[in-house]
């Protein structure tokens, strides 16, 4: 087998993670300005993660009344975009209150 691996783009991978909006954070400035800040960024995130959490409960109960349009692979790999997502918002969760608690027990 003769197997060649591409350069890793990680823009790509965030668009088909269904995480579009955290490519703005990483991405560089616009000559347009700010595209809205964290907050709208994070929130958009965090929307997308649950829509992948509701497409994979979806396609869980689909597997389970053993629609034959869908496929248990594709489950799986839902659930599993769904569960990466959501650890990634928790982790920059944990690190924005660590952020803040750090900040907030800086001596002035």
């Amino acid at each position: 087998m003769d197997m060649k691996l591409k350069p890793f783009d990680f823009a790509q991978a965030v668009a088909r993670a269904g995480m579009a909006g955290l490519g703005a954070i990483t991405s560089s400035p616009s000559a347009e300005g700010p595209s809205g800040g964290f907050s709208q960024v994070f929130s958009q995130a965090l929307r997308n993660v649950s829509q992948a959490q509701h497409t994979a409960q979806d396609l869980q109960r689909e597997v389970t009344l053993d629609n034959p349009k869908v496929s248990l692979e594709e489950t799986m790999v839902a659930m599993q975009r769904s569960s990466i997502g959501f650890q990634a918002a928790l982790q920059v969760r944990n690190r924005l209150v660590q952020s803040y608690s750090d900040v907030m027990n800086m001596q002035v």
